[in-house]
C-alpha cells in the first residue's frame, strides 16, 4: 500500500472545503490514517517547499501556506499517490479538468485549494514533516 501526504491549503480551509476534499479522496477507495489541523509556521513551510527554494515564486509560496491554518493528512491505497494527482488536477486550475479538485475549487496557480505529493519517495519524505510514525493509524 502506498501513502501520500495531503494538504488541504488555507484557501480552502477559508472556503469550507475539508470535508468535500476529504469525502472525494475517501469515495476513490483512498483511506485516510493521519489527520491533523495546524498553522504552519514559516520555518515548516520552507522545509516542506524547500525543492522550489531558487524559484522566483518561493517566498510567495512559503507566505501564503503559512498565513492561515490548513490540514495536513496521509491517505492510503493502491496507487495513492497516482490517484490523488489525477484527482488533484493541473497545479493551474484555469488548465485543469472539470470535475478534478483543482479545477472545481482552486482559484490560481497559488491559491489551488490542494498538495498531494508527487512520487512515492517525495511522500515518505513529505509525511515525516508533518507525522511521527505513532500519528499515523492502521485499521
Amino acid at each position: 500500500m502506498e501513502r501520500s501526504l495531503v494538504l488541504i491549503k488555507p484557501d480552502a480551509m477559508q472556503r469550507g472545503l475539508a470535508g468535500t476534499i476529504i469525502s472525494r479522496l475517501e469515495k476513490l477507495g483512498l483511506k485516510l490514517v493521519a489527520m491533523k489541523m495546524l498553522h504552519l509556521d514559516k520555518a515548516l513551510a520552507r522545509r516542506h517547499y524547500a525543492i522550489h527554494k531558487d524559484k522566483p515564486f518561493y517566498n510567495s509560496l512559503v507566505d501564503y501556506i503559512s498565513s492561515a491554518p490548513l490540514i495536513a493528512c496521509v491517505f492510503e491505497g493502491e496507487r495513492a499517490v497516482e490517484v490523488i494527482r489525477k484527482a488533484m488536477g493541473s497545479t493551474d486550475p484555469a488548465k485543469a479538468e472539470a470535475g478534478t479538485m483543482r479545477g472545481d475549487f482552486g482559484l490560481d496557480i497559488e491559491r489551488n485549494t490542494i498538495h498531494g505529493s508527487d512520487s512515492v519517495a517525495t511522500a515518505g519524505e513529505e509525511i515525516r514533516l508533518f507525522f511521527t510514525e505513532d500519528e499515523i493509524l492502521s485499521y
